[in-house]
């Protein structure tokens, strides 16, 4: 399908996504959104870098909350960080509240939306986006990502899977597991409450089931 066709798909949506597909689905298919206390720390951390612009830091140009985009692959969003290194390659940094350790899985998502956002640099700047970093706010430590073709894989693979998801018009089951614990839309999806209406309706069928 051409790229002109396609609504363009938001890069958060990826991270979403990979976190968790009910939450991606219930953020940018139903509209729904709250804060919680996680939220709110990342809202407060990229306030230092959403203000657009650029500086030179250390020989390194660095802009600021820059657009980006991939027609290849629908995808629109903007970058915290971009440093462009001294022979003009872009090095995405991307802000996250919290600390470098985070479970992999969690760590995992973080990758998809940096790599994602390579891509886009990539294809606007047509030269190629190697590795970026992660910027943790409570460890102040950055943590390298090399974007492998892998890593660019799973970007494909997201992509497409949000774009089924909101061409469908489906919010996915619930999934529920640890993190569910930090997701500031714990309490309107339920999670636990509805994973214990499936059981109990489980149990009724089998209870009723004549082959059981």
């Amino acid at each position: 399908m051409s790229s002109e066709l396609r609504d363009p798909i938001p890069l958060s949506a990826l991270q979403h996504w990979c976190y968790c597909p009910r939450q991606c689905a219930l953020i940018h298919l139903e509209q729904v959104f709250a804060d919680n206390l996680y939220t709110q720390r990342g809202q407060a951390l990229h306030q230092r870098v959403d203000e657009p612009g650029s500086d030179l830091h250390e020989g390194l140009r660095v802009e600021r909350s820059l657009p980006l985009f991939s027609d290849r692959l629908g995808l629109v969003g903007k970058a915290d960080i971009v440093e462009f290194l001294p022979d003009g390659t872009p090095y995405p940094v991307e802000y996250k509240h919290g600390s470098r350790n985070k479970h992999a899985d969690i760590a995992a998502c973080d990758d998809i939306q940096l790599a994602a956002q390579a891509i886009c640099l990539a294809e606007m700047f047509q030269r190629p986006v190697p590795e970026g970093a992660l910027f943790y706010a409570s460890s102040r430590r950055r943590r390298c990502v090399v974007f492998s073709d892998a890593l660019r894989a799973g970007v494909h693979a997201a992509t497409e899977a949000v774009r089924q998801m909101l061409a469908s018009g489906s919010t996915p089951p619930i999934r529920s597991d640890h993190r569910c614990r930090a997701c500031s839309l714990r309490d309107l999806c339920q999670p636990e409450a509805l994973a214990a209406q499936h059981e109990h309706a489980a149990a009724l069928g089998a209870l009723f089931d004549p082959e059981c």
